[in-house]
């Protein structure tokens, strides 16, 4: 990995989250187990970053990755809102799947299901997007910082970043379980949960 070091976060969970429910672009807040990840993530991050001040703070658009960070900075005795929002760190849309669960979804259409565990990096759900698309974004994201990050986003958006960053194989960072309870620190250094 070349640039600067990241501290990555998943959003918190959410009750679509505990339900296996295809979220996508949907606006799902934080249930109190999500509110209770962030503010250990916050606490760990504590201890992590001496000086916060030389971070950018970075968060997805959506709800749930905005009360994350701001519970995380709070957490870190910092103003709430003191971070930026970047378009690009959107979730994945799951199209038409957006709502369903996923036994739901195998139930609907088993022949979709199958494909999407075979090659999870290339399937793009009807009026959604692939991993591969998702990683168009992040890739421009990427090269456009240009200082150390604490960032809070997605799913696929950390599972399309460790492959951008470490050359991850697609389909296994693709089948990666993205904790919402866990710091990841990536740097020149590899990657390090913390």
């Amino acid at each position: 990995m070349t640039g600067p070091i990241l501290y990555f976060m998943r959003h918190g969970q959410t009750d679509w989250n505990a339900q296996l429910r295809f979220q996508g672009r949907k606006d799902i807040p934080l249930n109190a187990t999500g509110r209770a990840q962030a503010l250990a993530n916050g606490r760990r991050l504590a201890t992590l970053i001496a000086n916060p001040a030389e971070f950018d703070f970075l968060a997805s658009p959506l709800l749930r990755a905005r009360e994350t960070m701001e519970i995380v900075r709070e957490a870190m005795g910092l103003p709430a809102k003191g971070y930026r929002i970047d378009e690009r760190l959107i979730e994945a849309s799951y199209g038409t799947l957006e709502g369903q669960t996923l036994a739901e979804f195998k139930a609907r259409d088993p022949q979709a299901h199958r494909a999407r565990k075979r090659h999870r990096w290339e399937f793009r759900p009807p009026q959604g997007e692939s991993h591969a698309m998702v990683h168009a974004r992040i890739a421009a994201w990427h090269a456009s910082l240009s200082r150390d990050s604490v960032v809070v986003a997605h799913g696929v958006v950390g599972r399309v970043l460790r492959h951008h960053l470490f050359g991850v194989e697609r389909d296994k960072a693709a089948d990666f379980p993205f904790p919402q309870d866990r710091i990841f620190r990536w740097s020149s250094e590899g990657e390090k949960p913390v």
